[in-house]
C-alpha cells in the first residue's frame, strides 16, 4: 500500500485553547507588517517559498515558514494555534495553492489576517484561470497599495472563499516551484508587494528580484544544455513533483498517469498500471527514474528495484528545501543530478 512518509503535526487541545486565547490580543497584520519600520513579517507555507522571499526581501524581511521539515506533509499538515497567531501577525503571506497546502486557506480565514496573499500556482500558465489572474494583477497595480483579506474575497484573483478552486485540481500539477518561469513571475510579484508594504526599500526589493531572476536564467541555461544533449529522453517519475523541471530540460515524462497520481494521493497503484509500469521499465526505453524520498510504498519500491536491475539511474527530488540550501542552490543541484544521471 502506498503511503506518505511524512508525520502530520497535531497540537494538544489544551495548548490550542491557550494559544488561541493569546491570539486574541495580537496586533493586526496591517500593524505588524512593517511595525518596526525596518522589516516586513512574511509568512510562507513552506521553506521553499520562505527561501525565495528571503532572497527578494534581504535584510528587510523577517520570514517564517510553516513547513520546515521533510517530516511534515503539506498535503496533510494540521495547523496549530501558534501557526494561526503567526498568520495574524503577517505583513505578507505566500502560499502554493492548488490544493497542495490547503491548511493555509484555513489559517488565513481563522487568523483574520488582513495581509495580502500571494498564491504561487496562479503564476503558472497551466493553472486554470491564469489569464484572469494576470488581468486582476494588472488591476491591482493601478489600485491603492493597501490590500485586505476582505478585498481578496471580492474577486481580485486571490479569493480564499469556499469553492474558489484552491482544492486539488484534477489534471493540474501543483508543484509549481519546479517551474522556472512560474518562479520568475512569482519573484517579481513578491518584490512588488514588499515595495508597497515598505516603500523606502522598494528599490532594494526590485534589485534583489532582478538578481534572482538572473539566477533563474542561469538555471534555464543549464536546463538548455541538457535539452541540447538529451532532448526526448524518457523519464519515469514516481509522482509528479519534478515534472515541470524535466519538461524544461526537454525530457519526456513517460510515467503512466495513474501510477504517479495514485502515489501522490497516497493510494494503491492499480495492478494493471503497476504491470504497465514494470513492462515499460523492462523495455529499456526509460533513461532515468526520479523518486521522491518523502513518499513511498510497496509499488514505488518495486519500480525502483526494477530500474536498478536494468541499470537505469535513480535519483531523488524532494518537496522541501534540504538543510543548508537556498532555492537557487537546490534547483542547481537537482539540474546537476539530472545531467550527471543522463551522462
Amino acid at each position: 500500500m502506498t503511503r506518505r512518509l511524512f508525520a502530520p503535526v497535531v497540537l494538544g487541545a489544551a495548548s490550542v485553547l491557550a494559544l488561541a486565547g493569546c491570539a486574541g490580543g495580537a496586533p493586526s497584520a496591517s500593524d505588524a507588517g512593517a511595525a518596526t519600520g525596518d522589516t516586513v513579517a512574511v509568512v510562507a507555507s513552506t521553506d521553499v517559498y520562505g527561501s525565495i522571499a528571503e532572497a527578494i526581501g534581504g535584510d528587510f524581511v523577517d520570514v517564517t515558514s510553516v513547513i520546515t521539515s521533510s517530516s511534515q506533509d503539506p498535503h496533510e499538515y494540521e495547523a496549530s494555534a501558534q501557526d494561526q497567531l503567526t498568520l495574524r501577525n503577517a505583513g505578507l503571506v505566500i502560499e502554493n495553492g492548488g490544493g497542495y497546502d490547503a491548511f493555509m486557506e484555513s489559517l488565513i480565514d481563522a487568523s483574520g489576517t488582513t495581509a495580502p496573499v500571494i498564491t504561487a500556482v496562479e503564476f503558472s500558465h497551466d493553472y486554470p484561470g491564469a489569464e484572469s489572474h494576470d488581468e486582476a494583477h494588472a488591476d491591482e497595480a493601478s489600485a491603492a497599495p493597501t490590500e485586505t483579506a476582505d478585498a481578496h474575497a471580492e474577486g481580485d484573483g486571490h479569493d480564499h472563499a469556499e469553492g474558489d478552486g484552491h482544492n486539488h485540481i484534477e489534471g493540474f500539477n501543483e508543484h509549481v516551484w519546479y517551474d522556472p518561469h512560474t518562479v520568475e513571475d512569482l519573484a517579481k510579484d513578491i518584490a512588488e508587494h514588499l515595495g508597497e508594504l515598505a516603500p523606502d526599500h522598494a528599490a532594494d526589493f526590485t534589485a534583489n528580484a532582478d538578481a534572482f531572476v538572473e539566477q533563474i536564467a542561469a538555471l534555464e541555461d543549464s536546463l538548455g544544455q541538457i535539452e541540447a544533449k538529451d532532448a526526448g529522453a524518457k523519464v519515469f517519475v514516481t509522482e509528479p513533483v519534478p515534472v515541470y523541471l524535466i519538461e524544461a530540460a526537454g525530457l519526456d515524462n513517460a510515467t503512466p498517469d495513474e501510477f504517479s497520481e495514485s502515489v501522490e494521493e497516497g493510494q494503491d497503484v492499480p495492478p494493471a498500471t503497476l504491470l504497465e509500469s514494470l513492462q515499460l521499465i523492462e523495455s529499456g526505453d526509460i533513461a532515468l527514474m526520479i523518486v521522491n524520498p518523502q513518499t513511498g510504498g510497496a509499488e514505488t519500491t518495486q519500480v525502483e528495484d526494477a530500474a536498478k536491475a536494468k541499470n537505469i539511474p535513480v535519483i531523488e527530488f524532494t518537496e522541501t528545501l534540504p538543510e543548508g540550501q537556498t532555492y537557487i542552490s537546490w534547483m542547481q543541484s537537482n539540474i546537476t543530478a539530472l545531467s550527471d544521471a543522463l551522462a
